[in-house]
């Protein structure tokens, strides 16, 4: 080796030492929200995607509306799965490779994260464009609505793999600490969808208008041209973990779904309750109740990446002291990083449940589709804030590799909400009783997971 090539692989190695060494030893509030709040923003970002399109849809009709209602927790999935799943297990195997100074084992699970993501993308994006009718049907879909979330859903599902490989690259990217970046490229997507939309929605000179499909289109817009400036990023030798041709192996498969699968389950769970609940619903009421709640539910997926926000930082916070041997200081930023994420979204949920024709009234004017969507942000958004705390503490988990807490949790919260909500339809009748079984659900998964945690579950 000669003294130039020496000194070119020194310096390429001293932003990725640097970056590992800050994570390990800065102080770890600043720490956690300078790396929190470009994720935030990227997460908030890429959630108004669906907010833009559901306003946007929702001008024309109630059936619309109510389709999209059907479609989001579907959808949601492939982002929570992609993102915070799979890309929790990706961010996780990076960043304990680039803690314990793995560089080369760091670089091959780029590809391995590519065609992982890739393949499930696939695979799920057959499953709903074979088998969406049926789907639908058992959430509750029926007549205009059932139609209307058919189109949208086949037009969305056609291009889902973008969302999946988007999402590993940018997992990737997260592991080794850089948020700011992956952030960038969602919020210039944001600002393509604000004129996109309508305008494939409805159309303008010579574009056709596509109605519902047209959301869908723009969408899958958004995520194509995501990959390719993710694809770009790592490609060029910018990020830390750089993309290289390897030979697949089964060991760093096995890193990463060792973590993703698990946290697919967990991720499965929370779109199982909104599904569960909004048939219970569509039984209990008509179809403007199931657009309120729809509506309401939104905001509280609305929570899911804003908590990614500070979840994504603790994976690789966690991650990366676990694999540096500071067990310690892992658990002492996974109890920080909960209680910012308890305060944020607690308070989101007060707000919503002090003011919440605030945020229905933006979807709709429908008196019955308010009302059903009012009660339930005044049940369930006090709870939110115990939401907020056991994702931030799922994430952390996840840095962590140990996520039996977290996946028990989630399935006492299935079991309270969707067990509970049906006993209290049964008894009852009424949507707030069935409300008011979401909010105790919510309320034990996030005290369930902070308990196990605070009790040293990780290291035993």
């Amino acid at each position: 080796m000669t003294d130039a090539t020496a000194s070119t692989r020194a310096a390429a190695a001293q932003p990725l030492e640097g970056r590992t060494r800050r994570l390990v030893e800065a102080p770890m509030l600043p720490l956690l929200l300078s790396m929190a709040w470009p994720n935030m923003l990227i997460m908030v970002a890429q959630a108004a995607t669906g907010l833009i399109e559901t306003w946007w849809i929702s001008h024309l009709g109630t059936d619309a509306l109510a389709g999209m209602a059907l479609v989001f927790p579907p959808v949601m999935l492939m982002t929570m799965i992609s993102a915070g799943a799979m890309g929790g297990g990706i961010s996780s195997a990076v960043a304990r490779a680039l803690g314990a100074g793995r560089r080369e084992e760091a670089d091959a699970l780029v590809l391995h994260a590519v065609v992982i993501n890739a393949g499930l993308g696939a695979a799920f994006s057959l499953v709903f464009l074979l088998f969406g009718r049926p789907i639908y049907t058992a959430l509750g879909g029926t007549g205009g609505a059932l139609e209307a979330a058919l189109v949208y859903s086949n037009t969305v599902f056609a291009g889902i793999v973008f969302v999946w490989v988007m999402n590993a690259l940018a997992s990737v990217i997260r592991g080794t600490g850089d948020m700011l970046f992956p952030a960038i490229v969602i919020c210039a997507g944001v600002t393509f969808l604000v004129p996109a939309s309508p305008v494939l929605i409805f159309g303008l000179g010579p574009i056709p208008g596509l109605g519902v499909a047209g959301g869908g289109v723009a969408l899958t817009l958004f995520y194509a041209v995501g990959t390719l400036a993710m694809a770009w990023r790592v490609a060029s030798g910018r990020n830390p973990a750089r993309f290289k041709w390897v030979r697949l192996r089964w060991a760093l498969m096995k890193g990463i779904l060792k973590v993703g699968a698990v946290s697919a389950i967990a991720s499965i769970q929370t779109n199982l309750t909104i599904a569960g609940a909004t048939a219970l619903v569509a039984a209990a009421a008509g179809v403007e109740a199931v657009a309120g709640f729809g509506t309401g539910a939104r905001l509280e997926y609305l929570l899911i990446p804003l908590i990614f926000g500070i979840g994504a930082p603790l994976v690789a916070l966690v991650g990366t002291n676990i694999g540096a041997g500071r067990g310690d200081r892992a658990l002492s930023i996974a109890l920080l990083g909960g209680g910012l994420a308890f305060l944020v979204t607690e308070a989101i949920g007060i707000a919503a449940a002090l003011w919440p024709q605030a945020w229905l009234s933006l979807f709709s004017d429908d008196p019955a589709m308010i009302a059903a969507g009012s009660q339930y942000l005044r049940i369930v958004g006090p709870a939110y804030g115990f939401f907020g705390l056991g994702m931030a503490l799922y994430f952390a988990s996840q840095g962590a590799g140990r996520l039996f807490w977290p996946l028990a949790s989630g399935f006492l919260r299935v079991a309270l909400a969707l067990g509970g909500g049906w006993l209290a339809l049964a008894l009852t009748g009424s949507l707030p009783a069935l409300f008011a079984a979401l909010a105790v659900a919510l309320v034990a998964y996030g005290l369930t997971i902070l308990a196990a945690v605070r009790s040293g579950a990780w290291f035993r």
